[in-house]
């Protein structure tokens, strides 16, 4: 009997790209069964540069986000993040930094003209008249 190397490189040269994205998905939901969130962690740091090469992030993200974001923020019990929104507290401001600048004038101004209201209503949500003045007021403040 081969090695699980020369086994794996016979059983992929069989199957198809369905296939294999198909069996990748099922071992995977296996393989980070019983491994804490530093253990995911410390793989992704390894894997994360192999992974994403040739990947366009431009096109990848937005669709990763919008399958991630309900599950990471209703607390679903199958992703566990209690950090999920310091994280995103942190991520987002900075990938805002790297997406705005290749994005064609008119596009930044119909992106920014939709996140602005929903970052103000948000933030404002469950906040008193008084506070959500003193918030505005803070934001405005730092517009200037």
């Amino acid at each position: 009997m081969g090695t699980m190397e020369e086994m794996m490189e016979s059983m992929m040269g069989t199957m198809s790209k369905e296939e294999k994205q198909e069996m990748m998905e099922k071992m995977m939901e296996k393989f980070f069964a019983d491994m804490t969130a530093e253990d995911k962690q410390k793989m992704m740091e390894k894997m994360m540069p192999k992974m994403m090469e040739g990947v366009n992030m431009m096109q990848m993200m937005p669709k990763m986000m919008m399958e991630m974001m309900p599950k990471m923020m209703e607390g679903d019990k199958k992703v566990d993040m209690p950090m999920m929104p310091e994280m995103m507290m942190e991520m987002m401001p900075k990938c805002v930094e790297m997406m705005l600048p290749g994005l064609p004038k008119e596009k930044r101004v119909d992106f920014v003209s939709k996140i602005v209201p929903v970052l103000m209503e948000q933030g404002c949500a469950g906040m008193s008249e008084e506070e959500k003045e003193e918030f505005k007021a803070k934001v405005l403040a730092q517009l200037r």
